[in-house]
């Protein structure tokens, strides 16, 4: 349920961020109202796409006139919970732990690091940025302390399930999942799965067509005496 009351598809929740920064850059450019067509054409969707998304927030636009960008900026982040902080804690940190922990984007989008915890006794008290590596031990503490709901899993994936496993008994309610392993939660613990590696392999797919397509053409100019 959303912060308008309303039930929104996993599809259309998903599409949201990608409308929101959308908007962002086009009210930075200037822009004070869009129609359902170009936010479509921004967005790579259809416009009646559009207009279903946004009449789950309770959103129409005016005929003739469109959306007003900034009011739908402001829809979005309150349906998205961006109108306050939400403090991350990361399991591991090993190269990737780190690279995460250190990121300041995270910040300026709202999810503070609040800690980074690993198993590793050499890990342990060593400082990313103005964050020190805590032990396992105090995760439970420091999502307590810091009333954490976001948990990041970003050890290997062997240790995963158990990193899982410690965030879900520390009180943790979503996981954002590194490792290349399918976790097994709580129903009601949300996870998303980041995997680099099928990202990776979607873009080669979009490669090989790419090479595919330039063979092509020489071979049709022939064929037509080109």
């Amino acid at each position: 349920m959303g912060a308008s009351g309303r039930r929104i598809p996993e599809a259309t929740v998903a599409r949201l961020p990608d409308y929101l920064r959308l908007l962002t850059e086009s009210l930075d450019a200037g822009v004070v109202n869009l129609s359902s067509e170009e936010l479509a054409d921004l967005a790579g969707v259809n416009a009646a796409k559009v207009r279903k998304d946004l009449s789950y927030l309770g959103t129409y636009g005016v005929r003739g006139v469109g959306y007003d960008v900034e009011y739908l900026i402001y829809q979005f982040r309150r349906e998205l919970g961006l109108d306050h902080d939400w403090p991350v804690v990361i399991v591991g940190a090993g190269n990737l732990g780190q690279a995460l922990a250190g990121y300041g984007g995270f910040r300026e989008r709202g999810y503070p690091v609040a800690g980074i915890v690993d198993v590793d006794p050499a890990k342990v008290g060593t400082k990313i940025g103005e964050i020190e590596v805590r032990p396992v031990t105090e995760l439970a503490a420091i999502v307590r302390r810091c009333h954490v709901s976001i948990g990041v899993v970003a050890t290997p994936a062997p240790a995963a399930q158990l990193a899982a496993d410690r965030l879900v008994a520390a009180g943790i309610s979503s996981i954002l999942n590194f490792a290349a392993v399918l976790l097994t939660v709580p129903s009601t613990v949300s996870v998303r799965k980041v995997d680099l590696a099928v990202e990776l392999q979607i873009l080669s797919y979009y490669e090989q067509r790419r090479a595919a397509a330039a063979l092509a053409t020489p071979r049709a100019q022939l064929a037509h005496g080109g």
